[in-house]
C-alpha cells in the first residue's frame, strides 16, 4: 500500500502500521508519526466487519495515546467497509481464481468469521449483521445459489454461547449430509494468521474429513493481492479528502 500511494501521491504521505496487541504498537506508531511532522493521521483498523472488540478497541488505544499528547495530530478513523464494492469485488476474485483451478467445483463455500459472544449481539454490536452482509454480496456478486454458500463462525472459547453455526460443527454436518467437497474462506481476516492457517487448515479440516468429506480447499486471505491493495487506496483516499 505504501508503494501505490507513492506513486499517487509522491512523498506527502507517510505510511506506518501497528498491530493491535503486539508491537509494533498504536502508541508507538502514532508517536513515530508525529515526531516525522505528520499533523493529520488517517487510522484504519483492518477489520472489514466493525465489532466493539475489535475496530472500537483498536480506534480506543489511538485515543488513548492522543490523551496523552500536549500538542494531538488531528486524527480520523476509517469505518467498517465490509459492503465497499471494492471488497466484495477482491473476495469475490480470490474464490473465482481459486475455482478456476480445481478439477472440480466445491459442494459448498463456506465464509467463516471469527466468532463473538451472543451477549455482544443482544447488547447492539452490529457485528454478526456485517458479517451476513458480506456474505450475502459475496454470494450475490458470485451468482451462487444460496444453497451453495455457508455462514459460519470459528474460533469459540469460555462456557458461554457465542454465536452460530460453528464452523467446527457445521463443516461436518455438511460432510454427513454428503458435501464432499467444501470450499472456505475467512472474510473476516485481511491477512491469513494463525486463526486461518492452523485453525482452518487443521481443526476445522480435521473435522470435516473425519465426518467423511473428501476434499478440502482453503482459499486464502486477500493478503497483498493487487485488488484487496487497491481498495484500501481508495477507501484511504476517500478519508484523505480535503487533507491531501
Amino acid at each position: 500500500m505504501r508503494t501505490a500511494l507513492t506513486l499517487s501521491h509522491g512523498d506527502r504521505i507517510v505510511v506506518d502500521f501497528a498491530m493491535r496487541y503486539g508491537n509494533p504498537s498504536t502508541d508507538a506508531a502514532i508517536r513515530r508519526l508525529k515526531d516525522q511532522g505528520c499533523e493529520r493521521i488517517v487510522f484504519f483498523p483492518l477489520y472489514p466487519q466493525y465489532s466493539a472488540p475489535t475496530t472500537a478497541t483498536a480506534n480506543d488505544h489511538a485515543f488513548r495515546t492522543l490523551m496523552k499528547m500536549n500538542w494531538q495530530p488531528a486524527i480520523r478513523t476509517v469505518p467498517h467497509y465490509c459492503d465497499h464494492p471494492l471488497y466484495t469485488e477482491a473476495l469475490a476474485q480470490s474464490v473465482e481464481r481459486t475455482y478456476a483451478a480445481l478439477d472440480d467445483r466445491p459442494d459448498v463455500l463456506v465464509t467463516s468469521y471469527h466468532g463473538l459472544p451472543v451477549r455482544y449481539l443482544k447488547e447492539g454490536d452490529p457485528y454478526h449483521c456485517l458479517c451476513a452482509k458480506t456474505t450475502r454480496l459475496l454470494r450475490e456478486r458470485l451468482g451462487f445459489a444460496k444453497e451453495e454458500v455457508a455462514l459460519t463462525f470459528q474460533s469459540r472459547f469460555g462456557p458461554e454461547e457465542w454465536l452460530q453455526p460453528y464452523t467446527v460443527e457445521e463443516v461436518a454436518r455438511l460432510a454427513k449430509a454428503g458435501k464432499k467437497h467444501i470450499a472456505i474462506m475467512a472474510p473476516a481476516f485481511s491477512a491469513d494468521c494463525v486463526e486461518t492457517l492452523e485453525e482452518i487448515n487443521e481443526e476445522i479440516r480435521e473435522s470435516f474429513e473425519e465426518a467423511g468429506g473428501e476434499r478440502f480447499t482453503y482459499i486464502p486471505c486477500l493478503n497483498d493481492d493487487a485488488a484487496h491493495i487497491a481498495m484500501m487506496v481508495a477507501i484511504l483516499e476517500n478519508e484523505m479528502q480535503g487533507w491531501v
